[in-house]
């Protein structure tokens, strides 16, 4: 269960790094906790990480890296590097709706700042959302439950993540112009590869 509750927080924490950007209260967590620290290793040792006010950090630095890498040179969505045409696709027939229905996910527009629902960030959001009620079947001991949702879990990966968000995540390593979102793409990268391998094992596919 501490590996669970583990995955669920990991999942929350890539999330809300590529959902938008940070806040000082965003960034001050993240410099007061060496666990998450320990996951941003070039940040870490980043000069004006260390240096800088928090807020000249945020204004200068962390967030027009955001808006460059999600907004004006990449595109964070699904629905563009799966469909030929490349077009997004903000509407309920987007290829994630189903699932997030099934499992009473709703994605908050306002406060996400996406115009559709399968923006990495938000994917990332609804493995968590998914952890999270794997995490409450475990403590109410209904190990079928568990089961099924950590199928649930394989199947969107393998559906929707792993088809598209590799690709994106080696272009934002490759356009970061801050360590932070040079670390938080590596990571994901790496984390969304071998929760697929814990899942295959634990699944045994």
């Amino acid at each position: 269960m501490q590996n669970t509750k583990a995955r669920s927080n990991i999942y929350a924490l890539l999330s809300r790094v590529l959902l938008q950007e940070l806040d000082e209260k965003m960034l001050k967590m993240i410099k007061s906790d060496e666990n998450i620290l320990d996951f941003f290793p070039m940040l870490k040792e980043w000069k004006p990480f260390k240096e800088e006010q928090d807020s000249k950090l945020l204004e200068e630095y962390l967030n027009p890296d955001f808006v460059n890498l999600s907004l004006l040179h990449l595109i964070p969505y699904e629905t563009f590097y799966t469909r030929e045409d490349q077009k997004i696709e903000t509407g309920g027939a987007n290829p994630v709706t189903d699932m997030y229905s099934a499992y009473n996910f709703m994605v908050d527009f306002e406060v996400a700042r996406t115009i559709s629902a399968d923006h990495i960030g938000v994917e990332l959001e609804f493995m968590h959302h998914l952890v999270e009620i794997e995490i409450k079947a475990f403590s109410q001991r209904d190990m079928e439950a568990v089961r099924e949702l950590k199928e649930i879990q394989s199947e969107f990966l393998n559906r929707h993540l792993l088809k598209w968000a590799p690709m994106y995540l080696i272009n934002v390593k490759f356009e970061a112009r801050t360590p932070l979102y040079y670390d938080a793409a590596d990571m994901a990268l790496e984390f969304i590869l071998s929760d697929n391998e814990y899942l295959a094992k634990e699944l045994n596919l």
